[in-house]
């Protein structure tokens, strides 16, 4: 059980910090092929400006996720060895195709994008762009068709005791991945759009008035606007598929242990699995119905359906799953909240000249609030899928390799440790960035113009001095 514990939080540390790069370069990919075609029809060099200084925040974040991302993969022949040997025919092409079909692309046009705005023709930088940002799109959707394969396996058999596939097309095209694909990537856009306005945010609030601040601050927060209530839409039908796929992760995360109708959708609640209640409950009256049946009457799914024939738990753990529901919601409703109201203020003051300093205080607060809700959800999704680590088919305890608890511990303190420091340094760097290129657009006064020769980036003061 030490063993089993210790991969699990050690699997868990790797892909938490993992993920919260790939979230940055999937969609800020598509935001610099937006700034970089806004420049080409335009010629407005403030549009270059933010392109310049983004596509260094992409190239970072694109670093640390390669890096991350080597070390969780070996953690499948170190820590889960099972996992490989039971699944490993379906695993490994799933995640061969990532990287033959998207890192590669991405890798090999990344130089191009960061380093070749003045050195190459223009639609060759822009090429090298769009292939960018649908490598990172591309990779998105490999490794997701493996993770919701495993929330919802489908064509495959079982031969002696290993998965084997019978059908691609219904591997790839399980019942969740569309609901998940969609999901995941409007949780990219949205942690991308906060990242820009929120930075951008801290760039005026430290004194910087230039022209490609507003824009970026503008796009961020109009992004983010559009984006949010597409995500309620989204994380709507995600929660029906899986009210039908898995209804009790549903019930972990309502905290519902009775089957039946009229059930409250809980604010608060504090679950208790071994009296399988819940205590201090407060919440809306049908919400949950309402929510996922769309009566009032409906009956949802209770956790004590899930139990085998010995007393032994077949659905999650309940008070993880609960609350790190309600942290993404409650997320997601700020970011409405911050998104919308930012907005209304922009067109109320003509702008954001006029803005109160505590409008971009609000704004720089939310700055990483797209990691919170998505190392939330991810929570959710991950931990409500317990104790299967291929549902129905090969449960946690069983894939976790024979590794002395000790030396898992060890590693694990070093993950910790190095991540942390990782973690501190993307964020340092992102905030000097924006306070070297604040200075040297203070001191350059840039204006927007438009310039005759769309073949390169313009000539003068876009990066502050190398």
């Amino acid at each position: 059980m030490e063993e089993l514990l210790l991969s699990r939080i050690q699997f868990a540390t790797n892909i938490s910090f993992h993920i919260l790069f790939p979230t940055i370069t999937i969609a800020l990919g598509w935001v610099l092929l937006f700034f970089k075609l806004r420049f080409n029809a335009t010629g407005d060099e403030r549009w270059m400006t933010a392109y310049q200084f983004w596509v260094k925040v992409f190239a970072l974040a694109f670093g640390l996720g390669v890096v991350s991302g080597v070390t969780m993969s070996f953690q499948f022949g170190t820590n889960w060895s099972g996992y490989m040997e039971k699944v490993g025919n379906v695993a490994g092409p799933l995640l061969a195709y990532e990287i033959l079909t998207a890192f590669f692309l991405e890798a090999a046009f990344l130089g191009i994008m960061l380093f070749g705005a003045r050195k190459v023709p223009s639609w060759l930088h822009t090429l090298a762009t769009v292939l960018v940002a649908f490598g990172t799109t591309l990779s998105a959707f490999w490794i997701l068709v493996l993770n919701s394969w495993m929330q919802t396996p489908a064509g495959f058999e079982i031969r002696d005791g290993v998965v084997h596939a019978t059908n691609w097309l219904e591997i790839i095209f399980n019942p969740s991945m569309p609901y998940r694909l969609v999901h995941v990537l409007l949780a990219s856009g949205l942690t991308v759009a906060f990242l820009i306005a929120g930075v951008s945010a801290y760039r005026r609030l430290i004194g910087d008035r230039s022209e490609a601040v507003r824009l970026t601050f503008k796009t961020g927060i109009i992004l983010a606007a559009i984006l949010i209530p597409l995500q309620i839409v989204a994380g709507d039908q995600h929660g029906l598929n899986t009210l039908e796929y898995q209804p009790q992760k549903i019930a972990a995360m309502e905290g519902n242990w009775d089957t039946g109708p009229n059930k409250p959708w809980l604010l608060f609640a504090v679950p208790d699995a071994a009296l399988k209640t819940n205590h201090y409950e407060f919440g809306v009256p049908n919400g949950t119905s309402l929510i996922l049946k769309h009566d009032p009457d409906g009956v949802i799914p209770g956790l004590k359906d899930f139990y085998a024939e010995d007393g032994t738990a077949l659905h999650p753990p309940v008070t993880p799953v609960f609350w790190s529901f309600r942290i993404m919601v409650g997320i997601g409703t700020l970011m409405l909240l911050v998104s919308w109201g930012t907005l209304v203020a922009m067109r109320r003051y003509k702008g954001i000249d006029n803005l109160s300093p505590w409008v971009f205080r609000g704004v720089l607060a939310m700055t990483f609030s797209g990691w919170i809700a998505t190392l939330a959800g991810w929570y959710t999704t991950e931990i409500g899928r317990q104790p299967w680590l291929v549902e129905g088919v090969l449960k946690t305890k069983d894939a976790v390799s024979q590794v002395p608890a000790g030396m898992i511990a060890t590693t694990l303190v070093a993950y910790l440790v190095i991540y942390i420091a990782l973690i501190s340094t993307f964020i340092a760097v992102l905030f000097g960035l924006a306070r070297k290129y604040s200075k040297s657009d203070s001191q350059n006064d840039q204006k927007p113009t438009r310039l005759p020769d769309h073949g390169a980036a313009p000539a003068g003061p876009l990066l502050p001095a190398e």
